[in-house]
């Protein structure tokens, strides 16, 4: 009965474009649209100013929406109220079809919900550095769906909030300090103890390492072609390139001064002295048969 109520009321609402009154309720409802849209554009500036100092700025980023959204419904029952559109049968009908968009939309669903998560439990802002899986990058948005992030590579990329719950995400720039871990191979008959100054004087003369906490040295193992040695050195978070490039060439440069020798993957070749005579033989008998 909704329906066919609803159909009768449509009929009726085209039935009014031959009345004069129909244009003057048209702009009549016009100017109180526009109203409403100033009105909760107003509010949502205000509440985003009272929100800034706060609320975290994911949180206000969803309150703000919130709004806005709320504004664009109150629009358009404004809109059917004035045009003289039954609501509740129009309601009636939106409840049989959200029924089956329902069905349709558990993935949607399961992604807002995740977002909640997300915003309440704050593991990322807008312009944190993330890592999922192997694609990194700069949070761009977080919204109820998904959040986009930008590559260093400058390309944009939508993850689901769905995936980010069920996966490890790595907040790179969470704190405001982070370590790099550099390492260096040295050979076999290097001084260990003269390596480890060298290592320490190199770090202290970088401008982009700090003192505090101070650099980390381990001596790590004994590889196939060197001694594999780990350095970690603490940084502002903004200097991670400058930091990565000055401190490879800096090691490369004071190694090469002191006569450290990085080694290379190589293989010694040692022959007994039997062998190697019983091979000079069969080359003299290959040359008298040939002569």
């Amino acid at each position: 009965m909704k329906i066919e109520l609803l159909f009768s009321n449509i009929g009726t609402f085209f039935s009014q474009f031959v009345s004069a009154d129909f244009y003057n309720k048209i702009l009549g409802t016009s100017i109180a649209i526009l109203l409403v849209l100033i009105a909760f554009s107003v509010l949502n500036r205000i509440v985003g100013k009272m929100l800034a100092a706060t609320v975290p700025q994911p949180r206000a980023f969803v309150i703000k929406k919130v709004i806005r959204y709320t504004g664009y419904v109150v629009a358009v029952m404004t809109l059917f109220n004035a045009l003289g559109v039954d609501l509740s049968a129009l309601l009636g009908a939106a409840g049989i079809a959200g029924i089956a968009v329902g069905f349709a939309a558990q993935t949607s669903v399961s992604n807002v919900i995740s977002g909640l998560f997300l915003i309440s439990e704050k593991p990322f802002q807008i312009g944190d550095v993330i890592q999922v899986g192997d694609v990194s990058g700069v949070v761009q948005s977080i919204d109820f769906l998904s959040v986009k992030i930008q590559t260093f590579d400058n390309r944009y990329i939508r993850i689901p909030n769905e995936t980010l719950i069920k996966t490890n995400v790595i907040n790179i720039t969470r704190f405001p300090i982070r370590r790099l871990d550099v390492w260096v191979s040295v050979a076999y008959n290097s001084d260990l103890e003269r390596v480890r100054s060298i290592l320490f004087d190199v770090a202290s003369k970088n401008p982009y390492v700090l003192d505090n906490p101070e650099p980390l040295i381990v001596f790590d193992k004994f590889d196939a072609s060197g001694i594999n040695i780990l350095l970690g050195l603490w940084f502002e978070k903004s200097e991670y390139l400058n930091l990565k490039n000055s401190i490879m060439v800096d090691i490369h440069r004071r190694f090469a001064e002191e006569g450290i020798e990085i080694p290379y993957p190589k293989m010694d070749i040692y022959m007994r002295q039997s062998l190697g005579k019983q091979l000079a033989g069969l080359d003299n008998r290959s040359g008298n048969e040939s002569n």
